[in-house]
């Protein structure tokens, strides 16, 4: 009767272990299929929206903050930040959990307007200031029709951004990459120098060694000032615009009580 018991046990035993692997590869699948492109106006291919799905999911865990992409041609008669606002709170977006750390690209072509927004550690990294900057990055390739770019763009910028301290400006000289190369380079070439230079023998002849100090002086000289010349020119007035049009920061809160950060312009 034990032997029996046991035969039965080992082929159940071996069916749990063939499928363990499968149940934790559906789990993980499961996790990576939350979506954060909503391409309501149909700008993106099928192509690009998985692209840029990868994309976001890969950014977004390294920053534990969803990197969300939204597109409309009819906001039902609403402003693009209260369009943004409702619908944030409708789907409770948020990577550590519903209603929680978000940043959010909204673009409404009807209006032709687009809208940055950051929601929780979202809005601590990127304020209204960094928001506006993002916006100015994106809003060239807005106008040109190029959304892809202009999406690429965001994520990639919004994860930059995301990883610099905030209160510092994140287009600081010293978080560019080909100045920290040059900077690793003169550092490198100073220490290069100072061991050659130490390596040989030191140099006792200067300036002094070979000068006649009593037969050697400066010629006293005397410069006459005449007069001032001022030339002035008109200042050319600023009516021309750039292609991000009209543009506007500052944040909210949504009807469910969720404060967030924005900048809100024209393409």
């Amino acid at each position: 009767m034990k032997n029996k018991i046991k035969i039965k046990l080992i082929p159940l035993f071996i069916i749990v272990f063939l499928l363990f692997p499968l149940v934790i590869n559906v789990a993980i699948a499961a996790s990576k299929t939350k979506q954060r492109i909503y391409d309501f106006a149909g700008l993106l291919t099928d192509e690009e929206i998985v692209n840029l799905e990868e994309m976001s999911e890969k950014y977004s865990s390294k920053r534990n903050t969803d990197i969300i992409i939204l597109t409309t041609d009819d906001t039902g008669g609403k402003d693009v930040v209260k369009y943004m606002e409702d619908f944030y709170d409708e789907k409770a977006l948020g990577y550590d959990k519903p209603h929680g750390n978000c940043a959010i690209l909204t673009i409404d072509m009807q209006h032709r307007e687009v809208y940055v927004a950051g929601f929780y550690r979202g809005e601590e990294y990127l304020d209204n200031d960094r928001c506006s900057l993002v916006r100015e990055k994106i809003t060239p390739d807005l106008s040109s029709g190029n959304y892809h770019d202009a999406f690429y763009t965001f994520i990639k910028t919004s994860y930059k951004y995301m990883g610099i301290r905030p209160g510092v400006n994140p287009n600081n000289i010293i978080f560019n990459s080909w100045f920290q190369i040059i900077v690793s380079l003169i550092v490198a070439g100073i220490s290069v120098g100072i061991m050659a230079f130490n390596s040989g023998g030191r140099i006792t002849v200067n300036e002094g060694t070979y000068r006649d100090f009593s037969n050697s002086r400066v010629i006293d000289r005397r410069d006459n000032y005449i007069r001032t010349s001022v030339t002035k020119h008109r200042k050319p007035s600023d009516d021309n615009h750039n292609s991000g049009g009209s543009s506007g920061g500052g944040g909210g809160v949504t009807s469910g009580g969720h404060s967030h950060s924005g900048s809100r312009g024209s393409f």
